[in-house]
């Protein structure tokens, strides 16, 4: 990661003296959810459970085509692997949100969705939630849609998320491997806001998640404040790419 370990460390003094928690839940395995994150808030989550797995996407609620881009986002800090110290892309070269705490060390960017052919390729037993109720087993593509929906978004408006909490490592022939118990319960990421961000996501498990049945491991997620960032942030300093995207965030809400 090109990021120096005194400013690494000093942003970390920073974030854990200065954030503030306003509001606390819980949010099941093989759930959903969705808010409006204003700008300067922040969003820790936490693993309740060994090898959770959160799926996420992001648009700017004032005009929904701008969204998360993976592909932009690894470009431009040089990685495949996304941590502490890197941010969160739009398709619009701004910067959504910035990570700015993290225990794992390694989120995956590159798998995508749960959807509904895995479950008869892993021989898991789909329950809808007619049948089961809130023991009802969801992929994670569906569970982003019925979360879009909500703000007027469909199918056509899918992007490609990320999976916090969860790792995969290539091959030499380019294939994708989960890395099991790569998440502790305990285990925590922490995203600050840096523009007002629409933001989905869902604990159904990873697409290669290897369990026998279905996993249900839910997340505590912690909402707060932190403070924001400025030119000796960690995030700020890791790559030149960061400064340029954080400087058209700035134009961007000077314009509004």
């Amino acid at each position: 990661m090109n990021i120096p370990l005194d400013a690494a460390t000093a942003a970390r003094a920073s974030f854990t003296a200065s954030f503030t928690a306003k509001y606390k839940t819980h949010l099941p395995g093989g759930h959903h959810w969705s808010m409006r994150m204003p700008r300067g808030s922040a969003l820790k989550l936490t693993a309740s459970e060994a090898n959770a797995n959160v799926g996420l996407v992001m648009y700017n609620p004032l005009d929904t085509l701008e969204r998360l881009n993976l592909p932009d986002t690894l470009k431009g800090q040089h990685t495949f692997r996304l941590t502490e110290g890197h941010c969160l892309y739009s398709d619009m070269g701004r910067i959504f949100a910035s990570i700015i705490q993290d225990d794992l060390g390694w989120h995956d960017s590159a798998s995508g969705n749960l959807m509904e052919h895995h479950f008869a390729a892993k021989g898991w037993h789909k329950k809808a939630y007619q049948q089961a109720f809130n023991d009802f087993t969801p992929s994670g593509h569906d569970s982003l849609l019925i979360e879009m929906a909500k703000y007027g978004l469909g199918e056509r408006d899918l992007c490609a998320n990320l999976n916090l909490f969860s790792r995969v490592r290539a091959d030499e022939d380019a294939n994708l491997h989960y890395v099991a118990d790569h998440c502790a319960a305990g285990d925590s990421v922490t995203l600050r806001f840096e523009m007002d961000t629409l933001v989905m996501l869902h604990t159904c498990p990873h697409p290669l998640d290897p369990a026998e049945d279905y996993p249900l491991r839910g997340v505590d997620m912690t909402f707060g404040t932190a403070t924001p960032m400025d030119e000796q942030d960690a995030c700020y300093l890791s790559r030149p790419e960061n400064a340029r995207a954080y400087a058209n965030n700035q134009l961007y809400h000077l314009a509004g």
